[in-house]
């Protein structure tokens, strides 16, 4: 199924039991977002709401809301672009498997973008007030699109597809000090696509075109997303995985998406921002209020028919899970040509994605020696934090894997894998003063903060701790420690005070370490205090113990140890690991869901009705 719109997607789910239609009125102010999370929760298949509160556009949810069915949306055309990908890792498959590989001309064909006169997408105008205005959490600045596919192009090269970027950047489309229906706010990230073009328009004294449009072929959606080398567009990786070339409009505007449901077409200011969020993000948390680009509104163009598709932002996993999930499946065979050595890389979506990546490498290094640290390793973590949105990792955890037991999707077992064989002392690499994830708050700044390489390798050294020690007790106020996995205990901690917390890590690092002097092997197998506000709730679910420890910590000032040591500026600790993963005064508020808003749904979750299961 070639899906060109909403539309098709839609009814494609429908004829496959795939979609359920809700025709009383739902508001896209919080509410339609409190649906579409349980929804997505509990498995549930794709939303139609075709009676939306306040727009005459029906908007339509989940339509990846599982890895299955978004496998079912590109059924046509995903095996197609696996083919691409495998001959582009060894084009020697091609004379040896001929009948495998004998459509992959007919795909590349379709890789290459067009340009065209007119659209669907401009069969009608409207005013970007009469859009659905949807809002997921209570204190978000306004509304935002979710799901946008932006388009820039190359100043330098107005008139090549083959240089325009398309990435999913957020769009808020109301609230703050933005004129209505005149002006928006184009909030991009650091190392995103679109900056080059922005750079470059800035540099000619001139306003950035940009197209941002909704809807269309799933297959723009998902490319929105697609980690790319840069330089090379989107749209390639579009058109192969939609079956069709993708057709872009020109004119005196910048390349618009023909077949998209909706368009909202300006120029970026090149003198001027404006307040944009706050807004819920992926991390779990709010993005606070800063300046980022505002764009001028010159026209906002929709299909017949035109359908308003969304996703909810907030703690993974959400619906953008889906997209991590397929993006692995299509790029982890690419890994090993990009990064010599690298097997595998895995950002860990309930870190929030860029907080935490682990890798599998490889030690090919003076092989005939015996020393067994990391050598190799360590190049090739300089190269993954190189690479790309992969240099936004804030934790690196890396290792070999000789034998090849590990599954870097398989993150427990991996964890085990790297304590047993870690040294303290010599396996912590901090880079500080450096960027991270624009959306995280533990730094020092907007964009500003460290990183902490962990990187080990070798035979097991140890057995982990399975339970908390018997004899060892922790000094006040410090209490309740409980075991997330063997080596690793989360342990409940006084609220984070800028003042008096150096002291009281230091306190607790000093207490242990007089614990391992006097009892030798009482710390034995225990690698990792993770120092949270209710231990609880960490060690409850791995899930819970990953997203507290890696987005509410900043390695440079949040790591400490047992027994620490400074050798020719190597720190390193000879005792367990301490990581500071409290509440600290710098950090964004947490989402939560709106008390009335859940009341209201589950009202209608009483109601019964075909959505009732999922709610």
């Amino acid at each position: 199924m070639k899906h060109r719109s909403t539309q098709d997607v839609v009814e494609d789910l429908r004829r496959d039991g795939r979609l359920i239609e809700v025709t009383d009125p739902v508001d896209p102010d919080l509410e339609m977002a409190e649906i579409q999370r349980r929804v997505y929760a509990r498995g549930g298949p794709g939303i139609l709401f075709s009676n939306v509160v306040g727009s005459r556009f029906p908007m339509a949810s989940n339509l990846f809301g599982t890895l299955e069915q978004a496998r079912y949306l590109f059924r046509d055309t995903l095996e197609s672009v696996r083919r691409l990908i495998e001959l582009k890792l060894d084009p020697s498959a091609l004379p040896k498997r001929p009948l495998r590989y004998a459509g992959v001309p007919w795909t590349a064909l379709h890789t290459l973008p067009k340009s065209v006169s007119r659209g669907a997408v401009m069969a009608n105008q409207c005013r970007v007030s009469e859009l659905p205005q949807l809002k997921c959490w209570p204190d978000d600045g306004g509304a935002f699109v979710t799901l946008p596919q932006v388009l820039s192009e190359d100043p330098a090269a107005p008139r090549d597809l083959m240089k325009v970027n398309l990435g999913m950047y957020r769009i808020q489309i109301s609230g703050n000090k933005y004129q209505a229906d005149r002006e928006i706010g184009l909030h991009y990230q650091i190392h995103r696509g679109i900056g080059v073009h922005h750079r470059a328009a800035l540099d000619r004294n001139e306003p950035l075109r940009v197209a941002i449009t909704v809807g269309g072929s799933p297959a723009m959606t998902l490319a929105a997303v697609m980690p790319l080398p840069e330089g090379l567009t989107e749209l390639i990786f579009a058109g192969a995985l939609s079956g069709r070339r993708i057709a872009m409009v020109r004119g005196n505007h910048a390349p618009v998406y023909a077949d998209a449901d909706f368009a909202i077409v300006g120029t970026i200011d090149p003198a001027r921002t404006k307040p944009e969020g706050p807004f819920g993000d992926h991390l779990g948390y709010y993005s606070l209020e800063h300046p980022f680009p505002l764009m001028h509104v010159e026209h906002v163009w929709h299909r017949n028919g035109a359908i308003w598709p969304f996703t909810v932002v907030g703690r993974p996993p959400q619906e953008d899970t889906t997209f991590g999930q397929l993006i692995h499946e299509l790029t982890d065979p690419i890994i090993p040509t990009v990064i010599p050595g690298v097997k595998a890389v895995h950002a860990v979506d309930a870190a929030g994605v860029h907080p935490l990546l682990l890798a599998i490498g490889s030690e090919r290094y003076m092989p005939y020696l015996e020393r067994q640290e990391p050598q190799e390793l360590l190049t090739q973590a300089n190269a993954i934090l190189g690479n790309g949105q992969l240099s936004l990792a804030k934790y690196l955890w890396i290792t070999d894997d000789p034998s090849a037991q590990l599954d870097i999707h398989h993150i427990e077992p991996f964890f085990q894998h790297v304590l047993k064989r870690v040294d303290w002392r010599r396996d912590l690499h901090f880079h500080t003063r450096t960027t991270i994830d624009t959306l995280d708050y533990s730094g020092s700044g907007l964009n500003r903060g460290s990183k902490l390489v962990v990187a080990a390798s070798g035979d097991p050294v140890r057995e982990l701790a399975a339970e908390w020690p018997n004899d060892v007790s922790l000094p006040e106020p410090f209490s309740q420690p409980r075991r997330v996995m063997p080596g690793v205990f989360a342990i409940e901690s006084p609220e984070y005070s800028s003042d008096g917390n150096s002291n009281e890590v230091a306190r607790l690092a000093e207490a242990m370490g007089q614990w391992k002097d006097r009892h030798r092997d009482c710390l034995a197998g225990v690698m990792i205090l993770t120092l949270v506000d209710d231990s609880a709730f960490a060690a409850a679910s791995l899930s819970n113990w990953l997203w507290t420890t890696f987005t509410r910590s900043n390695p440079a000032v949040d790591v400490a140890g047992v027994q620490p040591s400074l050798i020719d500026k190597h720190w390193g600790c000879s005792g367990p690991l301490i990581i500071d993963a409290r509440v600290k005064p710098s950090h964004a508020p947490p989402l939560i869901e709106d008390p009335k808003t859940t009341a209201k749904v589950d009202a209608r979750a009483a109601r019964g009705g075909p959505l009732a299961k999922y709610l």
